[in-house]
């Protein structure tokens, strides 16, 4: 397994360290915030550890910045703070655990061990990259060169299915399965009108258009879909 460890006490950042060297992880560690984004956007991790107090970015702002930038590594948040709003604001920030300080490394390992789990058992992705489009399922958040999208619950369906086949075809038949749950073809222009709403929308921000029209198939998302 391979961890991210983000945490400006260089005495804490060792001892982590060397603990998971010990169990047989693999780590990188770094003591401040901006760097520990940096790597989180550009290393395959199979999670993080990150300090809730950091210098220059806090671990607030690296968690929401991972996320909005598409990363959906588990991460575990360190925090001395023992407020519970405090807590509830790293869990909203993207957060899949918190581990309060002080703490034993067995804990650390276990709560490592299971939030890795969680993706292996679900077997269901929940966060799609293709060209500069981001969407986040459990979020519920859409975005553009990285700013939000403003979509009706349809549009957010329709785009996730676009999402899910991105660089190839999706026909009308398609859509209307998958978005509307609709077995036959109702005879309405139930998709081609909120198809035109929803490339609205993307193409309002867009340099060149997202959605293209395959005459005679369906639509077509232009870019493929990115490692998540």
């Amino acid at each position: 397994m391979h961890v991210l460890i983000v945490e400006d006490d260089a005495e804490t950042r060792e001892w982590v360290a060397t603990g998971l060297h010990e169990e047989g992880y693999n780590t990188r560690t770094v003591g401040e915030g901006r760097d520990g984004l940096m790597l989180a956007l550009r290393e395959p991790f199979d999670a993080l550890v990150v300090d809730r107090r950091l210098p220059g970015l806090d671990g607030i702002g690296l968690i929401r910045a991972a996320r909005a930038a598409g990363v959906c590594t588990p991460i575990i948040m360190l925090t001395a703070l023992s407020e519970t709003a405090q807590r509830v604001e790293g869990l909203d920030a993207g957060a899949d655990d918190y581990l309060g300080k002080p703490f034993a490394l067995a804990e650390l390992l276990a709560r490592l061990r299971a939030v890795v789990r969680r993706p292996a058992l679900a077997q269901v992705q929940t966060c799609f990259s293709a060209g500069p489009l981001r969407l986040d399922l459990v979020r519920h958040e859409a975005q553009l060169h990285g700013e939000a999208l403003d979509l009706t619950p349809t549009e957010f369906r329709l785009l996730e299915v676009m999402m899910r086949h991105a660089g190839r075809v999706v026909t009308r038949s398609m859509l209307l399965e998958q978005v509307w749950n609709f077995h036959f073809n109702p005879r309405t222009g139930v998709v081609e009108t909120h198809m035109s709403r929803l490339r609205g929308k993307v193409h309002l921000h867009a340099a060149e258009p997202l959605i293209e029209t395959v005459r005679g198939y369906g639509y077509r998302l232009r870019y493929g879909l990115d490692p998540a």
